[in-house]
């Protein structure tokens, strides 16, 4: 850098700060060290710059799921989410190290912050990040925990939301199938149930699934096979959704016309399954800049507060 800055003419300091794009050095001066860099084969260590600025410019994105043959990354979450992520740091000339909570807990990377997809059940992978003692937010339920800075979908009104569309197609007796454990499946279970109660309608049984098809369709047929009689169903994704409408259909029970059935998600593959899954639908871009921005916010010591994002129903033939 001192031979650098003695060809170009100017401060060591200015050759700092023209190659990493800094705003105070004018756009000809930043070029002409630039080109100097490029024509000598001048390259950052960035590993010393780091280590010298006690910053990696890097951020850690903990997915809590374990990807499955049933369940896989290509799924809007976390494909989506991750897109708006690595959009918003990009912008901001920030890494991204993309992570499990499995192999996180055995071999923490070295980053600034952390964004964590996911609580987890009863936010078990919340304790797993807290741990770590770097700044963090979250995806999932805005449970007004001030410990934590979360960004997540209002499913509280996605529920109430999901029941309002079931009785408009006059159902009565609703199913809700989910795994209620993670907190905002909680939340989608706890709006259904004020919607329809506040119809006087019932809800007539909830079954327990994992986020997959398969499970939707087994949890479906046990339903279905111990006597349970429903007309609606919420499910609590798409993929859930979809294995209970296989279910009905191998049960002899038509969709829409016996079972109306409402995911959540509005995953790409609900408007091209048969019938087309009415659904939920979450901004899951808007969630992933606003994850981004928040934990920017502070690992450079700056403020973040929790945010709910709107959903909406997006209607379809289920």
């Amino acid at each position: 850098m001192d031979e650098l800055a003695q060809a170009a003419g100017v401060s060591k300091m200015t050759v700092s700060r023209a190659l990493s794009g800094h705003p105070l050095v004018k756009d000809s001066t930043r070029e002409r060290v630039q080109h100097l860099a490029q024509t000598h084969g001048f390259r950052i260590n960035v590993a010393a710059r780091n280590l010298r600025q006690r910053s990696t410019r890097t951020i850690g994105v903990v997915i809590e799921m374990t990807p499955s043959h049933d369940r896989s990354m290509a799924e809007p979450y976390p494909l989506s989410l991750l897109g708006g992520i690595m959009q918003e740091l990009t912008s901001n000339a920030y890494n991204m190290v993309l992570t499990t909570l499995p192999l996180f807990t055995a071999a923490p990377p070295a980053v600034d912050g952390l964004i964590l997809l996911g609580q987890g059940m009863h936010e078990d992978a919340v304790e797993t990040v807290q741990s770590a003692g770097l700044p963090y937010v979250i995806w999932g339920s805005v449970d007004g925990n001030e410990d934590h800075v979360t960004v997540g979908s209002d499913n509280v009104a996605g529920g109430v939301i999901a029941a309002a569309h079931l009785l408009a197609q006059g159902r009565r007796r609703c199913v809700f199938v989910g795994d209620a454990t993670h907190l905002e499946i909680a939340d989608r279970l706890r709006g259904f149930r004020d919607g329809m109660a506040q119809a006087g309608a019932a809800i007539v049984a909830t079954a327990d699934s994992p986020f997959t098809q398969e499970g939707g369709y087994q949890a479906a047929r046990k339903l279905l096979a111990d006597g349970c009689a429903f007309d609606g169903v919420f499910a609590a994704s798409d993929g859930i959704a979809m294995g209970v409408i296989a279910a009905l259909h191998d049960q002899g029970r038509t969709v829409p016309d016996d079972v109306a059935v409402i995911g959540f998600d509005d995953a790409p593959g609900a408007a091209l399954f048969s019938p087309p899954v009415s659904s939920i639908r979450q901004n899951w871009d808007r969630g992933g800049t606003l994850l981004a921005q928040k934990i920017l916010a502070l690992t450079k010591g700056g403020k973040a507060v929790s945010e709910t994002l709107p959903v909406e129903a997006k209607p379809r033939k289920s």
